[in-house]
């Protein structure tokens, strides 16, 4: 069932015990989310705890300071009356929890246009850049006023889906809300040189490999670069050194179609798709059971690589051609 930003403040309100979920391979906006909700319901005297199947990346930690108790289970025994995904587009998303918590999610909070409804009440907003700006419009009717904290979150989750305010998502209304949330005292510049300025020695060595491994193919329209396995291991990096990486293909001049291959423990691919008009990764994502945004989309196929990368190429040389031919009878 789908509720109004007053339809979701009314069942945060009517529950006492709340448990926040995320997606896997978590970002800012996840994050930033799941902390803002998280900061604004205790705010309100509510117990509230937050799951993530995966570890939560060190330059993110800064998100949950003076919320180091939210990590579940909190307390024992802790019975959620509500559970609340943010900025999960589909219950796949949920990763290792999905088994744990498929069919139990009671409100999803979205801004994915590809979003697929797990949950029993829904509140989506395709139009927003981030999940955090439906945040930024939803906890004012809870009746709470943001901090600085809360503005950090905020910040954090707009800044890390629009590229710092590159990405084609960014609208009007990102930069007023971040303006807005800079207001409250936040260091911004901080936020953004931790996001997008820093990277280990891991990072820069994987860097490197995921150059090295480039392919082009549609006349240089599209490129696949990889991340398996064995480069991870070779390199010792960590999840947080692969934030990002899904965005370096798409920077070549000419390419419209960016594709990251990256392997996961189990063998399979979690493929991440970044293009540039008039190509839409979401369409080319939807192909193979995925979906997300026009201009940033993933999906999982499955091993051996190579088998993984003839099935991606192949939908996205389909797309291309269909995309040629429809261009060209225009």
């Amino acid at each position: 069932m789908e509720l109004t930003l007053a339809g979701a403040a009314e069942r945060l309100n009517a529950a006492d015990r709340i448990l926040i979920l995320s997606h896997h391979f978590p970002d800012g906006d996840t994050l930033g989310s799941a902390s803002a909700l998280c900061r604004a319901l205790r705010k309100l005297g509510k117990t509230v705890s937050f799951r993530c199947s995966d570890t939560i990346p060190g330059k993110f930690t800064f998100l949950f300071d003076g919320l180091e108790d939210v990590f579940y289970p909190l307390p024992e025994g802790f019975t959620p009356d509500l559970i609340v995904s943010v900025d999960v587009a589909d219950v796949e998303l949920l990763g290792a929890l999905r088994e744990e918590y498929e069919g139990k999610v009671d409100l999803s909070i979205d801004h994915h246009g590809s979003h697929r409804a797990f949950a029993k009440w829904t509140c989506v907003d395709a139009h927003a850049a981030a999940c955090v700006e439906i945040l930024f419009r939803l906890i004012p009717l809870l009746g709470v006023a943001f901090d600085r904290k809360m503005a950090a979150c905020i910040y954090t989750g707009i800044t890390t889906d629009t590229g710092c305010f590159r990405y084609r998502n960014t609208t009007a209304d990102s930069l007023r809300i971040a303006a807005e949330m800079m207001e409250y005292g936040i260091d911004a510049a901080e936020i953004n040189f931790r996001m997008f300025e820093t990277k280990t020695r891991a990072r820069l060595e994987m860097e490197r490999l995921v150059l090295d491994s480039a392919e082009f193919f549609c006349g240089g329209k599209a490129v696949m670069m990889a991340v398996t396995q064995e480069m991870i291991a070779k390199t010792g990096a960590k999840d947080e050194d692969l934030d990002g990486i899904s965005a370096i293909p798409r920077r070549v001049e000419g390419v419209l179609a960016g594709i990251t291959m990256r392997e996961k423990e189990d063998g399979n691919f979690k493929v991440s798709v970044r293009s540039n008009p008039p190509v839409s990764a979401c369409e080319i994502c939807a192909v193979l059971g995925g979906g997300g945004h026009p201009g940033a989309a993933g999906c999982t196929v499955e091993g051996p690589f190579a088998s993984a990368c003839r099935t991606v190429r192949k939908v996205v040389e389909q797309y291309m051609e269909k995309l040629s031919c429809s261009t060209a009878a225009h």
